[in-house]
């Protein structure tokens, strides 16, 4: 039952998509759980690439952030989200990545696509505030990217 709630969290995840697993990490915040992974967009197969409108490029990363609802001794909901990310490299390159919703099977996730280079560390700041709460969470996460 868990895995099946992962996969409903992580609908455009590495897990559903068959991607192997470059980067997943979770962060609490008070009733919520954060999911949040990145990944090489040339893992993807070409069907799930197109299904979900992303270019499958070795020189592209993917971002998912999926948010679920924590229910004492239940499994959690996934939930909606206002999902906003930076990206930098280093404290010279800042930029913002357009993050869409993708809906299914009961579960919703949010995507964005950023380039990358080989051997390339980027670091995230990613803005979550689950709908109907006030406040924002902010996590960060740092990754390297390796295309050769």
């Amino acid at each position: 039952m868990l895995k099946r709630l992962a996969l409903a969290a992580g609908v455009a995840g590495t897990l559903l998509l068959g991607a192997p697993a470059v980067a997943g990490e979770s962060t609490k915040a008070g009733e919520f759980t954060i999911y949040h992974s990145a990944f090489n967009a040339e893992n993807l197969t070409p069907e799930i690439a197109a299904a979900y409108k992303i270019q499958r490029s070795k020189y592209m990363g993917v971002l998912n952030v999926s948010v679920i609802r924590e229910r004492p001794k239940a499994i959690g909901t996934p939930v909606k989200a206002l999902v906003d990310v930076d990206l930098a490299e280093g404290k010279d390159r800042k930029q913002s990545i357009a993050m869409h919703e993708v809906e299914s099977d009961g579960g919703v996730s949010y995507l964005g696509e950023f380039p990358i280079a080989d051997g390339q560390e980027l670091e995230f700041e990613i803005r979550v505030r689950p709908t109907g709460v006030d406040e924002t969470t902010v996590v960060l996460m740092k990754q390297e990217f390796f295309t050769e």
